[in-house]
């Protein structure tokens, strides 16, 4: 009796005329998309700039790309570097093999570049951008859908993924252990978008909750999968580095909920150098154009003022002077005003 599946493509690139389109190209970038459109969202709720993020990714993504690349040759060398291998193929990325644990971690280092130059605190940033990193995972997933890769053991569930026959892999229905990480990852998102909300996380605890919850769902992904892998006391080595960063993201998350409580109230200062700092810059030059005006303009009036009192003053000087002349020039023109005494009345006074 046939029983269901989930079918894989035949192929994992089109081409288009002689431009190859590779489905795990597409996933990663389609991922990136989403961790920057939610993250700008979750940055200008948190009081940053639109844009923001987008700038900060620029350094982030090449950084991540770089990273989860050299953690995949490096903890799988001898798929590049041993007997029958071409070194090259170290540099086939489209093929697949990117290692999240080394693309969160330099890619942490491109961020705090970006930060850096922005003025911006990379817990900050990354509390926007974790649950975006999340999706972006669930996105990646399905890249490895197209490449046939990263399944689990043989099964018969309905929803066992159907794998062809290729180079290190038998045709069968196996665990879909990328489906299980993609739908694991869409709840981790959901977590910390919860908990942010819920608990005002600051201070870098939001990722570390990302960190913590997705090490928890990885674990246990990477115990069912049956591809090659290097072993530590019979674990597989990512299950230890899982482990390992899971107890160093709560360590964090206790210690910075002692040490830091409450969350940023500031995330993005005005830039001197760029719009904010444009703007800041034209405010202080009208600023100063208005007090250079009222400054001028008290100037003119405290002049105007010192010529009145020094003429008051002039005038005043002055007057004692003139009062002597003025007073016996009244008196003559009062002398030659009174009438002459009558001739007669001389007469009679005399008799």
């Amino acid at each position: 009796m046939d029983i269901a599946y989930i079918p894989s493509p035949s192929t994992g690139v089109i081409h288009l005329g002689p431009i190859p389109l590779r489905g795990y190209a597409f996933c990663i970038i389609i991922g990136v998309f989403v961790a920057v459109w939610l993250g700008n969202k979750r940055w200008i709720a948190r009081g940053g700039k639109p844009g923001t993020v987008a700038d900060i990714a620029v350094w982030a993504v090449p950084f991540g790309l770089v990273g989860g690349r050299l953690y995949h040759v490096i903890t799988d060398y001898q798929l590049y570097f041993g007997a029958g291998r071409n070194w090259v193929d170290a540099f086939k990325i489209w093929e697949g093999g990117l290692g999240i644990w080394g693309a969160i971690a330099l890619g942490a280092v491109g961020a705090w570049i970006g930060c850096r130059l922005r003025g911006i605190p990379l817990p900050a940033w990354a509390d926007a951008l974790a649950p975006g990193i999340a999706l972006a995972q669930a996105c990646g997933r399905w890249g490895n859908w197209f490449n046939q890769e990263l399944y689990g053991r043989a099964t018969d569930l309905p929803w066992a993924v159907e794998i062809s026959a290729g180079p290190n892999r038998d045709a069968g229905t196996y665990h879909p252990t990328f489906l299980y990480e993609s739908l694991w990852c869409i709840g981790v998102a959901l977590l910390v978008i919860w908990a942010d909300r819920r608990f005002k996380l600051g201070h870098g605890r939001a990722f570390a909750l990302y960190v913590a919850a997705y090490c928890v769902g990885r674990g246990w992904i990477e115990y069912m999968r049956v591809d090659e892998a290097h072993h530590i006391l019979g674990v597989r080595l990512n299950v230890w580095t899982s482990i390992v960063v899971f107890v160093l993201a709560v360590v964090y998350f206790v210690l910075s909920a002692k040490l830091r409580p409450g969350r940023e109230e500031v995330v993005e200062p005005d830039r001197p150098g760029g719009e904010d700092g444009k703007d800041a810059k034209a405010a202080k030059d009208a600023k100063d154009a208005k007090a250079a005006v009222e400054a001028e303009d008290n100037g003119k009036a405290a002049v105007a003022k010192a010529e009145d009192k020094a003429a008051v003053e002039a005038k005043a000087e002055a007057s004692p002077k003139d009062s002597a002349p003025a007073l016996a020039q009244g008196a003559v023109k009062a002398d030659l005003r009174k009438p002459a005494p009558d001739a007669e009345a001389t007469e009679a006074d005399k008799s």
